[in-house]
């Protein structure tokens, strides 16, 4: 995941001052936040004279079409249009370069985005716009989810209240970029706050039930009902590796994993499409607590002695209430 610096927040230093120790930092992207102030551009040219760092350019304004030109004369990277402030649908010119993406605030709903799925992302608002310092509201977990399953081509980034455990979740998630203001500069130095927002291990405050992908999005099939043909459809269909079996009330029977089923086929062979689940499922697979907090969840994958690619989530009775997968994190360290 890439990190975005929002260049303004940083209140103690001059820009070229500030730009230089994100260089020095090798930060991946500069946030430039465009409150209707096409002075900005200013700044945007300066900058291109002391870096090559790629510009995010967050333009809010009810008049888009104002900045055409200045998009046009000061090509940048990226450039994203709010929303809300809008008065009217937004056309932007093909001749304006860069990655197009539309930001929303927490309670607009991601529709909104399908009147502009020609633009490469969205950016999520994911505290109250302006507000510095503000803390991430969980409910974008969903929303990000939500998003990339409409628009599975299509990138996501974030802005607001990305800490340490934020952006672990949100590289979990596989979000491409995460915008940092005041957490990277009020830390002690950029690079103790690139550290943080990088690291496997977190500080928890959210809960493994406020990201995972809850189990109406999750590969399942019931025990009553699961025949090897089943099994195996429900597996492609989820496209994990792997389904859960469940009861009748949801309680984790067990699980069943490419590996079980080739397994299953050396074992049996033409049999295997007649014997019961239970002749090769996972009876006992590792699970998480749905109030486990993301340490709790590290600390489980490092007691593991094989490796973990995905969990079910239950709760105290044993239900199973969703999964957690690694493959986006998996992708984001290579």
């Amino acid at each position: 995941m890439r990190i975005s610096a929002s260049i303004y927040s940083d209140k103690k230093r001059d820009l070229q001052t500030t730009i230089a120790d994100l260089m020095a930092h090798k930060v991946d992207l500069l946030h430039v936040d465009c409150n209707d102030e096409v002075t900005v551009f200013d700044d945007i040219r300066n900058i291109r004279t002391w870096c090559n760092i790629p510009i995010d350019l967050h333009i809010i304004t009810a008049q888009p079409e104002k900045y055409f030109d200045l998009l046009r004369e000061v090509p940048v990277e990226y450039v994203t249009f709010q929303l809300e402030d809008l008065t009217s649908p937004l056309d932007l010119p093909s001749d304006i370069t860069g990655k197009r993406g539309l930001a929303i605030t927490t309670p607009t709903s991601i529709a909104e985005f399908d009147a502009y799925n020609s633009f490469d992302f969205i950016l999520l608002m994911a505290t109250v716009p302006g507000q510095s310092g503000g803390v991430f509201d969980a409910s974008n977990f969903k929303k990000i989810r939500d998003f990339q399953h409409k628009y599975p081509n299509k990138s996501v980034h974030v802005d607001g209240g990305v800490n340490g455990e934020v952006s672990f979740i949100l590289r979990n998630m596989g979000v491409h970029t995460s915008v940092s203001g005041s957490y990277l500069f009020n830390a002690p130095s950029i690079g103790h706050a690139l550290m943080d927002l990088t690291k496997r291990e977190v500080n928890s405050q959210f809960k493994v039930r406020d990201f995972m992908i809850p189990l109406s999005e999750s590969p399942t099939i019931s025990a009553n009902d699961a025949t090897f043909t089943s099994v195996l459809q429900s597996i492609e269909n989820g496209n994990l590796g792997f389904t859960l079996v469940v009861d009748g009330s949801n309680k984790l029977n067990g699980l069943v994993s490419n590996a079980d089923a080739r397994k299953a086929l050396l074992k049996f062979g033409e049999a295997t499409f007649q014997v019961s689940v239970n002749e090769y499922m996972n009876e006992r697979p590792v699970s998480l607590n749905e109030s486990s907090t993301v340490n709790e969840l590290l600390a489980l994958i490092k007691r593991c002695s094989f490796p973990i690619l995905y969990l079910p989530v239950v709760n105290d009775a044993n239900e199973a209430q969703g999964i957690i997968t690694f493959v986006n994190l998996i992708k984001g360290e290579l």
